[in-house]
């Protein structure tokens, strides 16, 4: 049998086919991967002479897997994560001395809770170690959690993310969770806002509303609660992120409905009066997901014992 000649192939080719396999798109490929679309397409081009197939042919929005490229990933994929695990577990982590990067994403309403005490913690115990923050939001017209919050498994699946905390019960079987704390929504305004006064539901759809949508998409889960019960409202404004929503209401008649504890953090601070809505808006858990084989690195799990105690000392 022919051996391969291995010293032909770069590890760094498969990480590229997977980010474009992932993306189907070279810019967005690139930006996973901090390079260039230049970079990436020459390293696309290097992938079709080694691997003797187009791989991914273009399209008006990106590129598209050859049936070759779709029959590989998976492969490749286990192969990275494979590498990926001998890798972090060669070296025994110590958070005193470690001085790794680590990434975190949610939803800004998520991070802006756990991430204070999260820095005290790390000040106190791992000096050393950084930490990158992203923001998640769910995929717009998806409800399927696994659907809704799928760019969040794919970027934990390439170590784009080391732990997402998202709220979504389950995802797929290749990844493990852990519930950090549930949550539910409150009113956030302006001290004198009209509906203080009266905080029926008929006060509460006559008034003009900010929604949280990073794609401006004005309907919103609350729109769906309220549809339930006969009612609607009027969205004045949509902005895309709830530190953004809390800087305007303060000067406007908004209304905005914001995570109880992120409001028990910053409603003071931002001179904002808080209401409990006239129809309950639902509870959720809020759950950190890491990919199964990212159990194995010793940070990763150390990771998520230092947001578990920051929730729960938020």
């Amino acid at each position: 049998m022919n051996e391969i000649d291995l010293s032909r192939a770069d590890l760094n080719l498969l990480v590229l086919f997977e980010a474009v396999f992932v993306e189907c798109h070279v810019g967005r490929a690139a930006e996973r991967l901090s390079l260039s679309p230049s970079a990436v397409s020459h390293g696309i081009g290097r992938l079709r002479r080694l691997l003797n197939d187009p791989l991914f042919l273009k399209t008006p929005k990106g590129v598209i897997p050859t049936d070759r490229a779709k029959a590989l990933a998976p492969s490749i994929s286990e192969a990275l994560d494979q590498v990926r695990s001998i890798i972090s577990i060669a070296e025994p982590f110590d958070p005193k001395t470690s001085n790794r990067r680590m990434v975190i994403g949610a939803p800004d309403g998520v991070s802006a809770v756990f991430l204070q005490p999260l820095l005290t913690d790390l000040a106190a115990h791992a000096p050393s170690i950084d930490l990158g923050i992203r923001q998640l939001l769910p995929m717009p017209d998806e409800i399927a959690p696994d659907r809704a919050w799928r760019n969040a498994f794919s970027d934990l699946e390439t170590s784009s993310l080391d732990v997402a905390v998202i709220p979504a019960d389950e995802g797929p079987l290749r990844f493990e969770k852990r519930t950090l704390y549930e949550e539910d929504f409150i009113l956030a305004m302006r001290s004198g806002h009209p509906f203080r006064r009266g905080r029926t539901i008929e006060a509460y759809c006559a008034s003009q509303h900010l929604v949280v949508s990073l794609t401006g998409d004005a309907h919103g889960f609350v729109d769906e609660v309220l549809a339930r019960h006969g009612h609607k409202r009027r969205v004045a404004l949509t902005v895309p992120n709830f530190m953004f929503a809390c800087a305007i209401l303060a000067g406007t008649d908004l209304l905005c409905a914001v995570p109880r504890r992120f409001a028990g953090l910053y409603a003071s601070r931002l001179d904002l009066a808080t209401e409990d809505p006239p129809l309950a808006l639902g509870r959720f858990r809020l759950n950190a997901f890491v990919s199964r084989p990212a159990l194995m690195d010793a940070g990763i799990l150390w990771l998520l014992d230092r947001l578990g105690a920051a929730a729960a000392g938020a």
